[in-house]
């Protein structure tokens, strides 16, 4: 399936669509750069905490997100403890997973360890693919990638959880290290 026309007349990739929502994501975050290491910690959280959920589900608990893992301040959140894990535990607001939890507290903890080789969003962006070609359908949209693969690995020797291929492709989609808009998408360049 290609791109979709909506209700106000735009094209869209089908997911985009949806509803007001995936729509916002769709038009206005998914696919654009980001900077700064709290930026690029929040997405890397929100899609561990996706895996095996809807990312609308994610969206929605998203203000929770960000008010539990106060912003996603790498210092503060790789300082939790036993007692914050129980408080995120608690908070019916956001996903209430340990493992996840436990991975977005160790991943705090990774990402203030690599700001002495050069940061998590160098690191990430270490993978870009040299070439891509947009996709035309989204029968053409990868899950994984070569690249995803590799910086899946990455991650995970410099102390990352919840760092699989197929996450860290999602993370490349949004963060717009790769472009996977489809042909005819209006946030498709031309």
């Amino acid at each position: 399936m290609g791109p979709v026309v909506g209700d106000d007349g735009v094209a869209r990739c089908p997911w985009g669509d949806a509803d007001p929502v995936m729509r916002a994501y769709h038009d206005d975050e998914w696919g654009r750069p980001v900077h700064g290491e709290s930026a690029h910690l929040e997405r890397l959280t929100l899609e561990a905490f996706q895996s095996g959920l809807s990312w609308r589900t994610i969206l929605m608990k998203r203000p929770a997100f960000r008010t539990a893992f106060h912003d996603f301040d790498a210092d503060r959140v790789a300082a939790y403890d036993d007692t914050d894990v129980e408080r995120l535990m608690a908070d019916a607001a956001i996903v209430r997973n340990r493992m996840k939890v436990n991975a977005a507290v160790t991943n705090a903890r990774a990402t203030v360890a690599l700001r002495d080789h050069g940061g998590l969003e160098a690191l990430i962006h270490e993978h870009r693919p040299t070439h891509w070609s947009r996709p035309r359908t989204t029968e053409e949209v990868m899950a994984r990638t070569a690249e995803s693969l590799a910086l899946s690995t990455a991650l995970k020797k410099a102390g990352f959880a919840f760092v699989g291929p197929t996450t860290m492709h999602a993370l490349m989609q949004a963060l717009g290290v790769v472009d996977d808009h489809l042909v005819g998408c209006h946030c498709s360049p031309a």
